[in-house]
């Protein structure tokens, strides 16, 4: 006997991803079109076509200082987050990993999956030794700012020439998380 659809509750995971399995790039690409329509991209304004996307994907998969994270809801793949480490030369930054090009698609959302793409992005952070965190989007993305101020991200600054969409010009915002329990020295700036 199955449940009555009320009661469905759906499963959501998020894993680090380090190859295609199934349907997964298809999936990740399915996802990816309807963020990009509904103003979510992650760069991507229009949908690329999709062998585009398709190399995109897999080059995402074959860089070294990047990886994947993938949130499934029922065990599709409906979201995507990327932890980006900081390139061997750059040492004054090296305690700081950047999320990029987060999203969820449209009909996944309202199940946690963006949070738990962030907080396990964290935690892979974490875990690899980052004390800090960084991560920048577009203005108009109000549900995502309204999640980072929740998880802890503070607001460092805008770019009032972010981006360009549809002819029109959108601010940025830029954010950062302090992810052990050292005092942040810009609190303390100036004080003597």
């Amino acid at each position: 006997m199955t449940a009555p659809p009320d009661t469905w509750t759906p499963t959501t995971t998020v894993e680090l991803l380090t190859a295609f399995r199934g349907s997964d790039l298809h999936d990740l690409c399915d996802a990816a079109e309807l963020a990009i329509d509904d103003g979510g991209g992650f760069g991507w304004v229009r949908r690329p076509p999709r062998e585009a996307q398709e190399r995109y994907w897999r080059g995402v998969l074959a860089v070294p200082s990047r990886s994947l994270l993938v949130g499934r809801l029922d065990g599709v793949i409906a979201g995507s987050a990327q932890l980006v480490r900081p390139p061997p030369n750059n040492e004054a930054q090296a305690l700081a990993a950047t999320i990029r090009s987060s999203f969820v698609a449209p009909w996944a959302r309202g199940h946690g999956l963006a949070r738990q793409l962030l907080e396990t992005a964290e935690g892979a952070a974490r875990a690899e030794g980052y004390t800090v965190i960084n991560l920048d989007l577009r203005e108009t993305q109000t549900a995502a700012i309204a999640l980072l101020h929740t998880l802890g991200y503070v607001l460092w600054g805008t770019h009032r020439h972010y981006a360009r969409v549809d002819g029109r010009t959108i601010a940025g915002h830029y954010f950062y998380k302090l992810l052990d329990d050292t005092p942040d020295d810009s609190e303390s700036a100036g004080r003597t």
